[in-house]
């Protein structure tokens, strides 16, 4: 069966190109490798209940992702998360609140009491030294990590913007550009006259409320209202099917060839691949019902006595989650790489990553994913996580211009 647009690859990204070119009339058959569409946007079933397998929230900005859910008929089960601070693990072993008012970790007021406690004084008042720095300097920088070292300092740098980022990225700050980062920096900088400015400019321009939002029940119920959308729409979805080779006008599988303005909804693996375990816990741990550090933790790399990169405290975070385990806590470790034993490091990383203790461990699930590249080929038009970068509002976004885009061509 020949089509208008063949769609290979069914994650997110590919579900929304081809929802909205169904929406306008266009015929869309849609193929997926593996045995389920959403990739990192799973169903995750521990202790009875389905959590999310990777991706657990979205970014509000731009208002794409929850206008999506709107049209799914998902906007009342938005959710927002616990109104408490997330908590930065320090080199040193000691834990602080993480900065306010900041972007990526990188502060709009250095001089701010939470800075001081985060940086110390000597580096609080080096990253205030950006205020008294020439707009030009850092105009060149490639890296966010090099723009900040050369504006505020490598306290700031290292103590802040690095754990921030790996995060959030999965990389470190020196892999991720100005640009990728945050898109209006520069332009804000040179407006501004400083970095500082820049950030409190940005912090300003973002919609009043929660930096991120889900959806009740877990974000793959978001996967699962785009399938039968694009069921609807008659859309054709295929999984477990081999595409052997695609170029701008078509796609072989089976030894058959489709004819059709190919989409390329997948991302190519790296070269030096980036994988990323995560660890969910469900535990008995009275200790954590008063939320001790908040919604979680960014740990700093340095930090001798834990090896997980980040903590979330997913009971204290999302209401819906606490209500689905009343007398339980769920929480999920993120580590680089393959632990040798995921949930032994896990057991043992949470209680010192909250400062208190828990009782006992009663279900808990590894999942393993890797990161891939932005695929090379500029023929065929790429959507997903490689050509969108980071996160279900970058891929929802990117994917819903390349739909408007294919939409122009004659």
């Amino acid at each position: 069966m020949n089509s208008d647009v063949i769609v290979v690859g069914g994650g997110v990204g590919g579900l929304v190109v081809a929802r909205r070119l169904a929406l306008n009339g266009t015929r869309v058959i849609l193929l997926e490798r593996s045995d389920a569409f959403g990739g990192q946007v799973a169903p995750l079933p521990v202790a009875g209940v389905a959590l999310d397998a990777a991706a657990e929230s979205f970014a509000t900005r731009g208002g794409v992702v929850a206008a999506l859910a709107e049209e799914l008929e998902l906007a009342a089960d938005i959710v927002l998360p616990a109104p408490t601070p997330a908590w930065l693990h320090r080199a040193d072993g000691t834990a602080v609140p993480l900065p306010a008012a900041g972007v990526l970790g990188i502060p709009g007021e250095p001089l701010a009491p939470d800075v001081v406690r985060a940086v110390g004084r000597t580096g609080a008042w080096r990253a205030a030294l950006d205020r008294l720095l020439p707009a030009r300097i850092g105009r060149d920088a490639v890296s966010l990590d090099e723009l900040v070292r050369v504006r505020m300092g490598a306290a700031v740098a290292d103590a802040l913007v690095a754990p921030v980022v790996r995060g959030v990225h999965s990389i470190e700050p020196s892999a991720l550009s100005v640009d990728a980062a945050s898109p209006r920096l520069r332009a804000e900088i040179a407006v501004r006259g400083s970095l500082a400015a820049a950030v409190s400019a940005l912090r300003a321009q973002a919609p009043a409320g929660s930096q991120v939002a889900s959806i009740r029940g877990g974000m793959h119920r978001l996967v699962a209202a785009l399938v039968a959308e694009n069921e609807r729409l008659g859309v054709e979805l295929r999984t477990d099917v081999e595409v052997t080779r695609f170029d701008a006008t078509g796609a072989t599988l089976d030894g058959a060839r489709l004819a059709g303005r190919v989409v390329r909804a997948y991302s190519e693996p790296a070269a030096s691949p980036r994988r990323l375990t995560l660890v969910t816990l469900v535990v008995e741990a009275p200790a954590w019902d008063d939320a001790p550090r908040g919604t979680g933790l960014l740990v700093d790399a340095a930090a001798p006595d834990v090896t997980a990169r980040a903590l979330t405290h997913t009971t204290a975070k999302w209401q819906w989650v606490r209500d689905a385990l009343p007398g339980r806590h769920v929480v999920r470790l993120s580590y680089d790489g393959d632990p040798v034993d995921p949930i032994a490091e896990a057991t043992r990383d949470a209680p010192l990553l909250l400062g208190a203790d828990l009782s006992q461990v009663t279900d808990a699930a590894v999942t393993t994913w890797q990161r891939g590249v932005a695929p090379s080929d500029g023929a065929v038009p790429a959507v997903g996580e490689g050509a969108a970068g980071t996160g279900l509002a970058s891929v929802v976004a990117h994917a819903e211009r390349v739909a408007a885009e294919i939409l122009t061509i004659p």
